[in-house]
């Protein structure tokens, strides 16, 4: 259909208008959407923008928009992203793009070209620029927070509130987001803290996505016309129950299960491949690859199995031989070129990074991963299969949430690609149609704040700001904006309360006299005799003394010989339910009136107990604590100054601080195996935690996580200079978990020589002798 004149006119207004936008666009070979467009042109307009859009839907490139304006406009930009591996992925896409000098890479493990025009880094590291008054940031005009729904994790969700806040208010912001049911809320935070920020929406799918059942060996459509379930599954599921009594869920059905190796077979006759397969255990994805092998499944050919090696043995060149055995090197190569991968934290991270590699290049076929990928680095497929709905939330076994089923089946569909993406889900006993129609369909999965100030927060912002202004910073803060929100509905519901109880008193007039002190004696006797039961012996005698007294005041009362008395009471006695209601309702508005600046004040007070603050300023351990990032911040700056680390060792300190960073999955060993050396360390740094959370259970403040010394002595060997192989015989922790903690540990070292520089020495010795094979490798891949 041809365009009006009119429509051309204002499509050429648009050109000229927007010209940087132009010249971007231009260097895609394809159409951007409709809601890049609109982000772009509010980006070029000098507003912030928070996109929110499903996975795979392109939202990066209003991201890379601002890297653009960046280097026309002579600013820098920083783009953040949640973890390092996606850090990395952005730095290489930007210097094909821009060239190795106009680009820079910071992480806690690398720093390439920090003072490029483009800087991607981790989140974290912006956050400790802005709390350090970095004077980077004075040339700074863009920053891009990736995956800032992130901001919802319980544990680093705090990070991107406390930039949003913090960032100068001058500095362009493009907040990009997983589809949530309340981005205008989030948008209109937003427009608080930062000034002039646009939200721009998408629910389109680039690739449409279908859902399925697989029951028995049948693959079905979940849906069918309309959004219904599909009545051949809900006969399939009645004719399982047939014969049974009770909760059909309790039983065993009839349907028989598949097992793995039969799955693939299905996908793969179906061209359902290449696919991620979710399994929520790390062992069940270990063990999954292990069937495949044993059915002797194989699902490439002769060419990809030669690409496939080449990637394998550039991606582990610095990995030892020695270590091939303990790393189960030669099964993980022959089941990758077969086309078959596990993928979880479990991994050392050069064997992740050759997965991720080859399941993007489409040379693996079927990965079976746990739900961290969908939380990663862009990793694609045709089909995304889910063996159960339920999975450990660190806590119990629950069923996932219906943005978690968002989140994992986003992935299925590649752009450009395929045609239709599918989502696959494994009827059993515990998952029926119901259940997985209900995931596949629900909209509503809000974006909830997890802010909370910590000890280094806390001592970071009175160093910037003063108490008194930090306090108020926190108010501003979208867990207080949340918190507000769901307040003024609790203030409609109180003042629709007041008035109905006012209009309830004033409608019921005794012409003998006031009924209002008859109707509160009546109501005094009611209280006490709901008491009654409740009390001791003792108590009783007084509450019958009172109720006496109190029912010879009604008799001899004026209005006790009204003859519309019980009317009248009828209406005070709703009233009173009224004002019960209403004095529960002002509990709740108390409890969540300034709930952030109150933990703020519980926090302080702990602050002061410990002597880091003094007359509402730092002191000399405060400005120690501004320094520490880590989960434990305030019992490492209790550590530093104490006199623990002056009698380690290198190998000692790398000790002692594992039991800071490493968490056991599941139950802690009863008696882990401690290094002679550290035995005393320990006991006073487990005197010390003790210290703290009872200071902190007094202020009603969640207690700082236990040191926990699993990892000690695994810690201390490579240390010691033991190699790999040898650790890992000793230990039942996996290799990636490991790898992942002897990284934490370093960046804990480093926070701790910028924190006390007489520890300089030590701590240089101790990275010295643990940065190095795979633990050095990985600070490149991590």
């Amino acid at each position: 259909m041809s365009k009006t004149p009119a429509e051309k006119f204002a499509e050429s207004k648009l050109r000229t208008k927007y010209s940087n936008f132009r010249t971007f666009s231009e260097g895609y070979a394809f159409p951007l959407d409709d809601f890049q467009n609109i982000g772009c042109r509010h980006l070029e307009d000098g507003k912030s923008v928070l996109i929110a859009a499903p996975t795979g839907a392109g939202k990066t490139i209003v991201g890379e928009f601002a890297t653009y304006l960046a280097t026309q406009q002579g600013v820098r930009c920083y783009y953040t992203t949640p973890i390092k591996a996606l850090s990395n992925q952005k730095y290489q896409e930007f210097v094909a793009k821009y060239g190795e000098g106009r680009v820079g890479l910071l992480t806690g493990d690398s720093s390439i070209n920090s003072s490029a025009e483009i800087l991607v880094m981790t989140t974290e590291v912006l956050r400790n620029m802005i709390y350090a008054k970095s004077p980077d940031i004075e040339s700074l005009g863009y920053v891009v927070l990736d995956e800032v729904h992130y901001l919802a994790d319980r544990f680093r969700g705090a990070v991107w509130e406390e930039i949003l806040i913090h960032l100068p208010e001058r500095i362009q912001v493009v907040a990009l987001s997983a589809t949530v049911s309340n981005a205008e809320e989030f948008g209109e935070w937003l427009g608080k803290v930062r000034g002039d920020t646009e939200v721009v929406l998408s629910e389109i799918r680039p690739v449409p996505l279908y859902q399925h059942i697989l029951i028995s060996d049948r693959l079905l459509d979940l849906f069918v016309d309309e959004g219904r379930v599909n009545p051949e599954i809900i006969r399939l599921e009645k004719r399982s129950r047939t014969g049974h009594r009770g909760n059909w869920r309790e039983r065993n059905s009839q349907i028989r299960q598949l097992a793995r190796p039969e799955i693939i077979d299905i996908l793969n006759e179906r061209n359902y491949l290449p696919a991620i397969y979710f399994i929520f255990s790390r062992a069940g994805c270990d063990a999954a690859v292990e069937q495949a092998l044993r059915a002797n499944i194989n699902l490439t050919n002769r060419d990809e199995k030669i690409l496939i090696r080449e990637i394998i043995d550039r991606k582990t060149a610095e990995l030892s031989s020695e270590d091939f055995g303990i790393l189960g090197f030669d099964a993980w190569c022959e089941s990758a070129e077969r086309g078959i991968a596990a993928h979880h934290a479990g991994l050392l991270p050069m064997f992740k990074e050759a997965i991720e590699e080859l399941f993007q290049k489409g040379l693996l076929k079927i990965v079976f991963a746990t739900e961290t990928l969908a939380l990663g680095i862009n990793m694609p497929a045709r089909t995304v299969f889910l063996e159960k709905l339920i999975k450990w939330n660190g806590e119990a076994h629950a069923p996932i949430s219906p943005g978690e089923y968002t989140q994992l089946t986003g992935r299925a569909g590649r752009r450009g690609i395929d045609i239709e993406g599918n989502a696959v889900v494994m009827w059993s006993d515990q998952i029926d149609s119901s259940m997985a129609a209900s995931l596949a369909s629900t909209r509503t999965y809000p974006l909830r704040s997890s802010f909370n100030p910590t000890y280094n927060m806390s001592a970071n912002l009175i160093s910037r700001f003063g108490r008194d202004r930090a306090r108020s910073s926190l108010g501003a803060s979208f867990a207080q904006f949340q918190a507000d929100r769901s307040v003024s509905g609790l203030l409609r519901q109180i003042n629709k309360n007041r008035e109905a109880i006012e209009s309830l008193r004033q409608s019921e007039v005794c012409h003998l006299g006031d009924f209002a002190s008859y109707a509160k004696a009546r109501e005094e006797i009611a209280t006490l005799e709901r008491s009654y039961r409740s009390r001791e012996e003792r108590n009783r005698v007084e509450i019958d003394r009172k109720i006496g007294e109190l029912r010879k005041e009604l008799k001899s009362h004026p209005s006790h010989q009204c003859p519309e008395r019980e009317n009248h009471a009828r209406k005070y006695e709703k009233a009173f339910r009224l004002e019960r209601e209403t004095n529960g309702l002002l509990e709740r508005v108390n409890s969540r009136t300034n709930v952030i600046p109150r933990t703020f004040d519980r926090v302080v007070n702990v602050l002061r107990e410990m002597q880091y603050l003094q007359e509402e300023k730092l002191s000399d351990k405060g400005k120690t604590l501004i320094r520490i990032y880590a989960e434990s911040d305030l019992l490492l700056a209790e550590i530093i100054h104490s006199e623990v680390f002056e009698k380690l060792t290198a190998p000692d300190l790398v000790a002692v601080l594992s039991a800071l960073v490493y968490e056991g999955r599941g139950e802690k060993s009863k008696i882990p195996r401690i290094p002679k050396s550290v035995e005393t360390p320990m006991k006073e740094v487990v005197s010390t935690w003790r210290k703290i959370i009872d200071l902190e259970d007094e202020y009603g403040l969640s207690s700082q996580r236990e040191p926990n010394f699993d990892l000690a002595w695994s810690a201390y060997r490579w240390a010691n200079g033991y190699q790999l192989n040898s650790i890992l015989r000793e230990t039942e922790i996996p290799v990636g978990d490991f790898v992942r903690n002897m990284r934490q540990i370093i960046d804990l070292l480093g926070q701790l020589r910028n924190a006390n520089i007489a520890l300089k020495p030590i701590v240089e010795d101790a990275i010295h002798r643990i940065d190095r094979g795979v633990i050095a490798y990985s600070s490149v891949v991590s």
